[in-house]
C-alpha cells in the first residue's frame, strides 16, 4: 500500500511539474512579458534573482494593506460626498426658509408703506383742494368746487367742506 501511494504521489508531482512548465511557458511567451523582459528592468531582475524574488515577495505582501487603504479611501470619499449633500441640503432648507421669512415681511412692510402713502395722497390731495379753491365759492355756500385735473385736463368735483369760524 506504501508503494502504491508513493507511485501516485510520483504521477501527481509529475502532472503537477508539467503543468506548471506549460503556464511558464505561457507567461513567458506572453508578449507584455517579453516586452518587459527586453526592457531594462526586466534585464537587471533576471540577472539578479534575488531582487526579483525580493520585489515579488514585497508586491503580494503589500497588495493587502494598499487594498484597504484604498477601500478606506473610497469609503472616506463616499461619506464626504453624503456629508457634504447632507449638509448643503441644511444649509439650502435653512437658507429657503430664512428667504421666505424675509420676502414675507417685506410684503408685509411693502402694503404698509403703499398704505400709507395712499392715504397720505388721499389726504394731502384734499388739503391742497381745500387750500386752493378760491374763497369766493365758499362763500357762496357752493358745496362743490369745479377745477381741471393737472394730467389729465378733465374737469374735477371736490367737495368743499366750510371753513371753520
Amino acid at each position: 500500500m506504501a508503494k502504491e501511494d508513493t507511485a501516485n504521489t510520483s504521477k501527481d508531482l509529475q502532472e503537477l511539474q508539467r503543468k506548471l512548465c506549460l503556464l511558464m511557458e505561457s507567461v513567458q511567451n506572453n508578449s507584455k512579458v517579453v516586452a518587459f523582459m527586453k526592457s531594462p528592468v526586466g534585464q537587471y531582475l533576471d540577472r539578479h534573482p534575488f531582487a526579483a524574488l525580493t520585489l515579488l515577495v514585497f508586491v503580494v505582501m503589500s497588495a493587502v494593506p494598499v487594498g484597504f487603504f484604498l477601500l478606506l479611501v473610497a469609503l472616506t470619499s463616499l461619506a464626504a460626498l453624503v456629508g457634504v449633500m447632507l449638509l448643503e441640503g441644511l444649509v439650502l432648507s435653512v437658507g429657503g426658509v430664512a428667504l421666505l421669512c424675509v420676502l414675507c415681511v417685506l410684503g408685509f412692510l411693502s402694503l404698509s408703506v403703499s398704505g400709507t402713502i395712499v392715504v397720505s395722497y388721499v389726504a394731502m390731495s384734499s388739503l391742497i383742494n381745500y387750500w386752493l379753491c378760491p374763497r369766493s365759492r365758499l362763500s357762496q355756500g357752493q358745496q362743490h368746487c369745479p377745477r381741471k385735473h393737472a394730467i389729465t385736463g378733465t374737469k374735477e368735483t371736490h367737495l368743499l367742506l366750510p371753513l371753520p369760524p
